[in-house]
């Protein structure tokens, strides 16, 4: 089976296996988890950081991460396509009691610097106080270039704000622009990264801050009942994976974009952005065509714009299977059609595209 679906679906390797079966365990509420510690130390020398958090998962993180910089009634400004925004249940105004004060993305993924200033709110009692800046690296796959991390930071400073940066998928941001992600994240008051996606770890992710912050993210973690006992058992992937597939990474850039190239030779409208193909499909085909693929070993998450993500579980020979089966599906759809009464139908573009 081939899973497009997303970067989450990897399974441990049988060497991750073995360092989670050999893990030295503790207590991690009481500190004394050896492994936890070891991953948190070495996250936070990777990062740049001072300090670092182990949670259970990425949408905690994040949420504990904007607990620890905004009190109840305070705002952050948040993009709208921004997972912290849109994926997580609204947990930062449902337990948070934070007010998103939200900026549309701009094409790129970035937010316009003029209308996050613009957005600030006054001193003013009437107004939420505006505390915080949260950015995402990288967003739908598009990669975030340091120049604009270091002026919207510069921006947050000057204006007394604090920044976070949900970098999920921060190493494949590093690993685009040939960097590391200390450099991308220099700045930042806070960043999150998840050790469940392209680092193939099957959960945890890490906070990033000073030692007062995290001590903060601490008690925010307790009272999102993210606290875990002996987690040295998933903490001990995650160590596995910072240490051995972060540099694996522009393999599954390579392998995005030769899956980008193989749809376009069908013609099919195409976008590649690090390891996320996304491709636009009819939608009165959606069903049919998620269907075909499962039949085919296959699976992608249906959607008109679908979103196929590349990982350290897909290697070449299933790039190549997955082009074959979009290739076939849509040959068979234009030959169906071709045969139905009246032919091809000419308002239908993609009955007129010739598949190649």
């Amino acid at each position: 089976m081939v899973d497009l679906r997303s970067d989450t679906v990897t399974r441990p390797t049988p060497a991750m296996r073995r360092a989670m079966l050999e893990a030295e365990l503790g207590d991690d509420v009481f500190g004394d988890d050896p492994t936890v510690n070891r991953l948190q130390a070495r996250a936070a020398e990777i990062f740049g950081f001072a300090d670092a958090l182990y949670f259970p998962s990425g949408t905690q993180s994040n949420l504990a991460a904007l607990m620890s910089h905004c009190q109840r009634g305070e705002g952050v400004i948040i993009g709208q396509e921004q997972h912290s925004y849109r994926y997580e249940a609204g947990g930062l105004g449902v337990l948070g009691s934070i007010h998103p004060q939200v900026i549309v993305n701009r094409a790129d993924g970035t937010l316009d610097l003029a209308a996050v200033e613009a957005a600030i709110s006054p001193d003013d009692p009437h107004f939420a106080r505006t505390r915080l800046v949260a950015l995402e690296n990288t967003i739908g796959g598009r990669p975030i270039p340091r120049a604009y991390l270091e002026s919207a930071v510069q921006l947050a400073r000057r204006r007394g704000l604090s920044t976070h940066l949900d970098g999920a998928r921060i190493f494949n941001a590093a690993a685009h622009f040939n960097t590391t992600v200390k450099a991308l994240c220099a700045g930042f008051d806070s960043v999150s990264s998840c050790l469940s996606k392209g680092l193939g770890a099957p959960a945890g992710t890490v906070l990033l801050g000073n030692r007062d912050f995290i001590a903060r993210a601490k008690r925010a973690r307790k009272i999102l009942g993210g606290a875990m006992r002996q987690a040295g058992v998933i903490a001990a992937a995650g160590l596995y994976a910072l240490e051995n597939n972060v540099t694996r990474l522009s393999t599954d850039h390579a392998n995005a974009a030769r899956l980008a190239d193989g749809l376009r030779a069908l013609n099919l409208p195409v976008e590649q952005h690090t390891n996320m193909v996304f491709v636009t499909v009819p939608a009165q085909r959606v069903t049919a065509l998620t269907e075909h693929l499962k039949q085919r070993q296959l699976l992608v998450l249906p959607a008109a714009r679908l979103r196929l993500v590349t990982h350290l579980d897909v290697d070449e020979a299933g790039i190549e299977h997955a082009v074959a089966a979009f290739g076939e599906f849509f040959a068979q759809s234009s030959e169906i059609e071709a045969g139905a009464p009246g032919g091809i139908r000419t308002h239908d573009p993609w009955l007129r595209r010739p598949i190649l």
